[in-house]
């Protein structure tokens, strides 16, 4: 294969891919291909637009790596049709010795026209039969063998009947024998089971049963501010992905609202402390359609939505989110993701927008009213601290002035002091306290109102202020990032306590107040902690990205691993971590045997390890390649372990000693990219397999690892899984089944999953 990089004429680049296939074998193929990337005049537009026009780019490499992948799928598939027609061609020969013996053929040559194209695109077998069942396009000819008798040939053509059927199969096949569709442009078949009569008149209802969500293993702290509260009925209330969780802290149950579409980014909780709100961010159905960002108001004690706020108003997302407490919380102040980040003040009980303003350009992390004065709004961000005013259905807004004292980077929090003073807490790792004086009239003339200035600094972390919270009796409780310190203040900033979260937990993102005593900590690294400054704080759960997950066979209990490089076993009853293990690099992948003895862990650099569930110790440690491993399973009767990995092969062990002693038996081989899903045959013989460009393969394990060339055979075959995503028995409609492979999969693995967990 060669490829030839082109060159610039003027806004475009060429690239010109040439593949070719020796002529000596069946096909010659002489593929073009060619990228245009069309690059405007980045000068001669506004700098606003570049970060569009980089993304442009960037979806269009995307694309572009795709078509990629799908050439070499497509290559694959070409050299193993050629290596199939190299072991049909003696099949054949032998049948045209048995049946003809006109002349017009001739044993020793069979000759096929040199140069045939193919169009990748359409790569069907259906087209290769006609390749080679038609005769026009052969000039075979046999000559009579004398000495071999005629009892002979008909023992030769016996033998090779069924060779022959088989062969036949494979090559043509009736329409109503399979489907086709095409994932990304490529065709995927897959063949209708035999009992099956009559596909066309195939209803398939959706099952009666439904799934209700019992429990939610995750916390979204990483990339959120601000979103972990603790209500007056001893639920915290916090978000991961779609869901927002109620969890009781004392009976530990949950309870979840999932009214929402897509990700939650922000809460504010009601004065009353049982009305909720929570913004999310736009995104897009499962048929591809954009769904816009809105507010929900919502009854935590019912779970009820009470109103709907700003649906087609807001741009990208809701970023921030507060309600009035001077007047029962009336209003409600929502700043969205927009590059203004526009403010707006709503009355939700009407569900009608009072006032609208563009804030600004730069990030906004927080905003509030004041306790007092529902007409006064601070929010802030980078580089700032805003102060506004609300009169006549208009927004004012006045910036903090820092005055002497250095301007952070990042405004990071702020709240409300119970003698009416704002505290702000900064990237300088600064507590910077904001009171009223009066206006400077000399500077800024008569008439001039009073500002906020800036009356103390206090030196508070070494790093970043990442979340401040007021006690009951005006306390203050202030996290750190760099130091990872909760620190307690007196009401003039004196300090009283401290306590230093482990660094694996991360930076502290937010701080809940339990009963003055007890706090519930959320980190940066996803965890959520529970604790005091006397006991120290405890975490339940990952603090990374999940990626393994596996369920015991016969116990209530399941087990995940992840980038953090904890193993943890689950107790599914009672919700409850059994025990956790930590290894030396990250787990992807896991399964259990069947006798439930030992689990085995796929790590991220080929090496795998068993684990003994009772010592939890490792029994075993292997390595397969150096990629990444994808999926581990065991056979039904646990006499093998397939491994199925990133660099395109199936590794097979036979398994002794009760899962504890693990021997290569073989590697299957043909896959042209990494392999996904695998599942095994119910009398373990058999392996079904799936890749990341969207091939369905199958292998015949007790007979060396063989790929079987011929998928029309397994179209009845018995799988005690069916892990895999492609196949007939997990097809539906088109654009269903799309969803579910790339939108549910990441949905559930990357959000609800990844994320730690309380």
């Amino acid at each position: 294969m060669l490829f030839c990089l082109g060159f610039n004429i003027k806004k475009c680049i060429f690239f010109l891919c040439w593949c070719r296939i020796c002529p000596r074998h069946v096909f010659l193929c002489d593929l073009y291909i060619y990228f245009f990337f069309f690059l405007d005049d980045v000068s001669a537009e506004s700098s606003t637009e570049f970060p569009d026009r980089l993304s442009l780019m960037e979806v269009r490499l995307q694309a572009q790596e795709d078509e990629i992948t799908l050439l070499k799928s497509s290559l694959a598939d070409a050299l193993r049709k050629l290596r199939l027609h190299d072991q049909q061609i003696p099949l054949l020969k032998q049948q045209l010795i048995a049946g003809k013996r006109n002349g017009l053929f001739q044993c020793a040559n069979i000759k096929i026209f040199p140069r045939v194209y193919w169009y990748f695109k359409c790569i069907a077998t259906d087209f290769i039969a006609s390749f080679f069942l038609n005769e026009s396009y052969c000039n075979i000819r046999v000559r009579r063998n004398s000495e071999k008798s005629r009892d002979s040939q008909e023992k030769t053509k016996q033998r090779l009947s069924k060779k022959a059927a088989s062969s036949t199969n494979l090559l043509t096949r009736s329409p109503s024998q399979s489907i086709k569709m095409f994932i990304r442009g490529r065709p995927i078949t897959m063949y209708i089971p035999s009992n099956i009569l009559n596909y066309e008149e195939l209803r398939m209802d959706l099952p009666s049963q439904k799934l209700d969500l019992d429990w939610v293993y995750g916390y979204r702290g990483r990339d959120c501010r601000a979103n972990l509260y603790l209500l007056p009925s001893g639920e915290a209330v916090y978000f991961i992905a779609c869901v927002v969780v109620l969890y009781h802290i004392n009976n530990q149950t949950q309870r979840h609202y999932q009214k929402h579409t897509d990700c939650v980014r922000c809460l504010a909780i009601h004065p009353d402390k049982v009305r909720v709100a929570s913004g999310q961010t736009a995104g897009v159905d499962k048929d591809g359609k954009p769904l816009q960002p809105f507010v929900h108001i919502w009854d935590s004690k019912t779970l009820v939505t009470l109103q709907q706020v700003g649906l087609g108003t807001f741009e990208r997302g809701v970023g921030a989110l507060a309600f009035s407490s001077s007047d029962a919380g009336t209003f409600l102040c929502v700043i969205d993701d927009s590059n203004e980040h526009m403010l707006s003040v709503w009355d939700w009980n009407k569900n009608i927008k009072h006032v609208e303003v563009k804030s600004t350009n730069e990030a906004v992390l927080a905003v509030d009213f004041s306790p007092t004065d529902t007409n006064n709004i601070i929010s802030c961000g980078k580089s700032h601290v805003y102060f506004w005013t609300m009169s006549a259905g208009t927004l004012t807004k006045k910036q903090g002035i820092f005055g002497k004292y250095k301007k952070p980077k990042f405004v990071l929090c702020f709240v409300f002091s119970l003698t009416g003073d704002v505290l702000t807490g900064d990237s300088e790792g600064n507590i910077l306290t904001w009171g009223k004086s009066a206006a400077d009239t000399k500077t800024l003339g008569k008439g001039a109102k009073e500002t906020f200035q800036i009356m103390k600094q206090t030196r508070a972390h070494e790093g970043s202020v990442f979340t401040l919270c007021i006690l009951q009796g005006g306390a203050i409780l202030s996290g750190g990032g760099k130091d990872r310190k909760v620190i307690r203040w007196s009401a003039d900033l004196a300090p009283e306590r401290e306590c230093e979260i482990p660094e694996k937990f991360g930076a502290v993102r937010t701080i809940a107040d339990v009963d003055g005593e007890e706090l519930l900590v959320g980190t940066t690294r996803n965890a959520i902690l529970r604790g005091s400054f006397s006991d120290g704080f405890v975490a339940i759960g990952h603090v990374d990205e999940m990626w393994g997950l596996a369920t015991h066979p016969t116990q209530n209990i399941f087990l995940t691993c992840g980038n953090d490089r904890q193993v943890c076993v689950w107790n599914a009853e009672d919700h409850k971590l059994d025990w956790c293990t930590t290894l030396e690099e990250s787990g992807l992948c896991a399964d259990f045997s069947p006798n439930g003895g030992v689990v085995s862990v796929g790590l991220s650099t080929g090496r795998w390890v068993v684990l003994d569930l009772q010592t939890k110790e490792v029994v075993t440690d292997l390595t397969d390649g150096n990629e990444q491993l994808s999926v581990m399973r065991y056979s039904p009767d646990g006499s093998f372990l397939a491994v199925g990995s990133h660099d395109n092969f199936i590794y097979i062990y036979n398994v002794t000693e009760g899962g504890r002693r693990y021997t290569r038996f073989g590697k299957c081989t043909g896959h042209s990219s990494f392999i996904t899903h695998l599942d095994w045959s119910k009398d373990g013989k058999y392996i079904m397999s799936n890749s990341g460009d969207y091939e369905i393969l199958y292998w015949d394990v007790a007979s060396g690892c063989k790929l079987l060339r011929n998928r029309f055979e397994s179209k009845d075959r018995e799988w005690a899984s069916y892990t895999c995503v492609l196949g007939f028995h997990v097809m539906g409609e088109r654009k269903s089944f799309f969803f579910y492979d790339f939108r549910y999969k990441w949905f559930l693995l990357r959000k609800q999953h990844n994320e730690p967990y309380l």
